[in-house]
C-alpha cells in the first residue's frame, strides 16, 4: 500500500510540474505576442522568445521535479522535458499544426525540452 501512495504522489507531482511549466509557457507566449501586438519584432526574435519559452519552462518543471526527487534528478528533469514535448506534440498533430513542419525542427523542439529539463534536474 505504501509504494502505490509513493507512486501515486510521484505522478501527481510530475503531473503539477507539467501544469506549471505549461503555465510559464502560456504566461511568456502571451509576453511575446503583446510584444509583436506593441513593436515590430523581427522572425528571428520570435523564434529566439519561442526557443527560450521551451528551454525556460522545461528547466521549471525539471528543477522543481528534481528538488523532489532524492537521487538521479537529472533523469527525473529529462522526463519532466519529454513529458512535456510529448504533450507539446501529440496536441500540435491534433491541431494540424505539425503538418507542414520540417523533422529537423520537430528534432531540435524535442532536444531542447529534453535537455531543458535535465538541466534543470541536475542543477536542482
Amino acid at each position: 500500500m505504501d509504494k502505490v501512495l509513493h507512486r501515486n504522489s510521484r505522478v501527481t507531482v510530475i503531473l503539477k510540474n507539467l501544469l506549471l511549466s505549461y503555465v510559464v509557457t502560456g504566461l511568456m507566449l502571451l509576453v511575446l505576442s503583446l510584444l509583436m501586438l506593441k513593436m515590430d519584432v523581427s522572425n528571428k526574435i520570435l523564434s529566439g522568445g519561442i526557443t527560450v519559452t521551451y528551454i525556460l519552462s522545461t528547466f521549471l518543471g525539471g528543477f522543481l521535479f528534481g528538488k523532489s526527487a532524492s537521487q538521479k534528478r537529472f533523469l527525473w528533469g529529462l522526463l519532466i522535458g519529454a513529458l512535456y514535448f510529448v504533450i507539446l506534440f501529440l496536441i500540435s498533430v491534433l491541431t494540424g499544426s505539425v503538418m507542414g513542419m520540417e523533422a529537423s525542427r520537430v528534432l531540435t523542439v524535442m532536444l531542447l525540452c529534453i535537455f531543458g529539463g535535465m538541466l534543470g534536474g541536475m542543477l536542482s
